[in-house]
This record gives C-alpha cells, structure tokens and sequence, in this order.
C-alpha cells in the first residue's frame, strides 16, 4: 500500500473559459462528488491511506467552497483583480514581502488561487517527523535540514499566530480535536505566506493519541485575492456614497437658485404685464450627476423682464456652484440696469477669472412690455426660436464667443419685435443634440402647429418635454418658453 506522504498533488489547472453560470454549476457537481468519495473514505477509520484521502477530501471541500463564493462574488459584478501583481495587492508587511515561492520548480503564477498542498505526520512514540516533498517546497526549508518537530514549528510561525497553533495543537494532542486552522509563517527566505492547516490524531489500541497528522494548504494567494475583493468593494462602497453626497449637494443647490416657479406657468406675484412663463430642466439619461444648465426669469425694477437660459461644462457640486455664481452675478448687473451685450462681456471676465476653470454658454434676454421689444446677445449659445402664425425660426445671431474662452471678448447686441401671440423658445444645446452630436433643431421647430394650439407656456413646455424626453440625452438640457400676451403696449 502506498505511504499517504504520497498524497501531494500539483497545483490543479485552471478550467476551461466558459460562462459564470456553467462554472457555478460545474463547482456545485464537483462538490457533490467529492463528498461522495469523503463518504467512502470513513469506512475504515484505521487505515492509514483512508484517513488521509479523507483529509484531501476535506480540503478539496474548502477549496470548492472558496472557488464557489468568488464566483458568486464575481457574478455579482464585484470586481476582482486577479491578474494584478501580488505585490501590488498585498499591503506593507513588517515581517517580509509576499511572493511566489523561488524554490519551487513550478510556482503556480503570482495573483493566481492556485495553491500548494504538502502533508506531515509527527509520531510522538518515537519522535519521528514525517514530511512530504511539497511541504518543504511551501516551508521555503531544504530537504537536506529535515522535518520540524512539533516544538520547532512555532519558531516560523508569526508571534500573533503562535498561541493559535498551540491551541489547534493541543487540542489535538491531548483532546483529541480535529484541526481545522490557518496561520502565517516567514519562511527562510524571509517571505510571509498564510497556511491553512487541517488534521486528526492518530490513537494507538489504548485510546491514547500516538501521532498526528495534517494536510497543510498555502492560501496565500486565495486570501490576498480575497481581500482586494473586500479592499475593492469597501472602495466602490465609498465612491457609491461620496457619489451620493456630491449628487444630493448638486440638486439642493440647484434647486435653490433655479427658479421657484419651474413646472407652473406665469411670473411670481404676476410679473410684468402680458407675458406668460414656463421652463423645465431635463436631466441626462447617460449621466447620473447634475450638469451646470439653467434657466431663469426675473422681473427688474423699471418693469422689464429677464429671461436668460445657459449652460456650463462639468459636472456634480463644482459646476452648479459655479453656475450659482454666475447666475446671481448675472441677476445683479441686471438689476442694476446693464443691457445684454455688456452683461455677457462682463459674464465673461467673472468666468475667466474664477477659480474653477469652466466654459460657458449663455443667452440673455431684456423683454420690454411696453414696446414689445426684445433686445438679447448670446456666448456660443443657440439662439432664440420665435414661433409666429403655427412656423417657427431661430433669431438672428449677434456675434458672441463662449464665456471664459476669451478675456476681454465684446457681444454685440440685437433686437427684434414682437406681436401679440409670438412664442419665444430659449433652450440649452442638449434639447437638440442627438447621437453622434447630431441636431435635432428641426424636429423642435415641427412643433409649431402643437404650440399655436396651446392654452398657455406650460403646456408649449410639457409637448417639448413629451418630444424630447422619451429618448435619452447625452447631457442635461433646459428649455424656456415665453408668450407674449395680447394686451396693448
């Protein structure tokens, strides 16, 4: 019969590639038959070559069980970098770095769950070590310096893990308690390696323990890998949160300074005469994160009305912050009685000269009621569309580059009348961009019959909503409509 110091397996090749599912469910079969053959293996509890197939049996369990909870982990979508460097993945250590083992004639490779497998029996009768060729290649130990004895091993073993192996041990010894334990050692080359360790004693015809036996495991590899899964999503746990926090931050601020009327129609205590309100933001269908769009409407001291709408790159807290910024600077000049054109050049030089670096596009508008008359200048923003008689068209452009690409830019201005019934659309450029930044200005400019037939803004807003809400965007878009009421100037 052959010595059970025979037992030593190499390292198992990794399984063919195939779904997580059909790898899931072959570790589940391969688990069932090795109980099995555990099964058959307690018939003769004497046997020597019985108990230690039995013990690989036990140790192939652990190992199915490993190898079945990553891949559970893994078909969860938790990410685990197996292929990075161990070194990399394996945090500072004062006893000595990770490695694979040097001495060994076939490593299993570095990140790899592969592992080595040795066994040894201490006969405490004649003091006799036995130890297999495979536990010398995990010990890092030369054959030719002999097994350890049990009163030796702990000397290899981590001081923080030496009562543990002396507990697992004399519990054995004297209790006659199966081990089932892991512990490190520094091996003689200075390296750290995690051991899980798992065997019986042996009794002799009186009850009394005469030997023990175990099978020894490097994990190594399986608990680093196992804690870059923990280190990984711990990480991606708090990035979800401080994702959270930032996007609640972006919707409290930009709540608070958009206007408090969006989704009704009309001014705040009615606004100035015969103009009719509403606007609407619509968030990114790509992009969980706020973006720096706005709209705003705000009557000024002499009776006029501002309506602006614009647009700042970025994303999250950074940009509505800075877009807060910028529209209460914009909010202030107009009341203060600065026409479009020079509000957009000094728009530019507070964005130029911010501490965080955005651009910017932006339409401002200066709505008279009593003559009617529009005046507006724009930054490399789309222009108005004025719908009139059930067509619409976009305004022509004053000349306006982006806020904060120039220092010192000019703006000119333009005017235009308007008639009792016109409807003005101001909308930021993601309303319009389609896929692989195709327009969709016309498709916008086909709802003028809709609007001519509209009671009122709300509802011109809720068929622009209706149009452009059912595909996603691949940014956040504002759109404002105005309707020039019919009373006389």
């Amino acid at each position: 019969m052959p010595s059970h110091l025979f037992a030593d397996r190499p390292a198992p090749q990794p399984p063919e590639r195939g779904t997580l599912d059909a790898l899931i469910s072959q570790t589940r079969r391969l688990r069932g038959d090795v109980d099995a053959v555990r099964r058959d293996a307690v018939a003769d509890e004497d046997d020597p070559q019985g108990r230690w197939q039995r013990a690989l049996c036990d140790l192939a369990v652990h190992q199915l069980d490993d190898l079945g909870a990553q891949l559970g982990q893994l078909k969860e979508g938790v990410p685990m970098p197996l292929g990075e460097p161990a070194e990399q993945l394996e945090p500072t250590d004062p006893y000595g770095s990770m490695g694979t083992d040097e001495v060994a004639a076939d490593p299993p490779p570095t990140g790899s769950l592969l592992s080595r497998v040795g066994s040894a029996e201490w006969n405490l009768l004649t003091d006799e070590v036995s130890w297999s060729d495979e536990l010398y290649v995990i010990f890092g130990r030369s054959p030719d310096a002999g097994p350890m004895t049990l009163d030796e091993l702990p000397s290899m073993v981590f001081a923080e893990d030496q009562s543990l192996l002396t507990a697992m041990v004399t519990g054995c010894l004297i209790d006659g308690k199966p081990i089932d334990g892991e512990f490190r050692i520094v091996r003689t080359d200075g390296r750290v390696r995690t051991l899980h360790m798992m065997g019986e004693p042996v009794l002799d015809v009186d009850g009394c323990t005469a030997s023990m036996w175990a099978v020894l495991r490097d994990v190594s590899e399986l608990r680093r890998s196992e804690r870059a899964v923990r280190e990984t999503r711990d990480s991606l746990q708090r990035r979800r949160h401080i994702e959270r926090t930032e996007h609640r931050m972006a919707v409290e601020l930009q709540e608070a300074v958009l206007p408090p009327w969006r989704g009704s129609s009309g001014f705040p205590h009615g606004g100035p005469a015969g103009l009719d309100l509403a606007g609407q933001y619509l968030p990114s269908g790509s992009s969980a994160t706020i973006g720096g769009d706005w709209y705003d409407a705000l009557e000024l001291p002499d009776g006029d009305a501002l309506l602006t709408v614009g647009d700042l790159t970025g994303h999250g807290v950074s940009a509505t912050s800075t877009m807060a910024m910028l529209l209460g600077a914009l909010r202030g000049m107009a009341v203060a009685g600065i026409r479009p054109g020079a509000l957009m050049g000094h728009l530019n030089q507070v964005l130029d000269s911010s501490s965080q670096p955005a651009l910017g596009s932006a339409v401002c508008c200066r709505y008279d009621p009593r003559t009617r008359t529009l005046a507006w200048a724009q930054a490399g923003h789309p222009a108005p569309l004025l719908f009139r008689g059930g067509t619409g068209h976009a305004l022509t452009r004053p000349e306006g580059a982006l806020l904060g690409a120039t220092a010192g830019a000019a703006y000119e201005q333009a005017e235009v009348r308007l008639l009792p019934g016109d409807l003005l659309v101001l909308h930021t450029d993601g309303l319009t961009r389609g896929p692989g930044d195709t327009s969709r200005m016309d498709t916008l400019l086909e709802l003028a019959p809709r609007f001519a037939r509209a009671r009122d803004a709300q509802e011109c807003v809720r068929t622009v909503v209706e149009e452009f809400g059912r595909s996603p965007r691949e940014g956040d878009a504002c759109v404002m409509v105005a309707r020039i009421g019919s009373g006389r100037p």
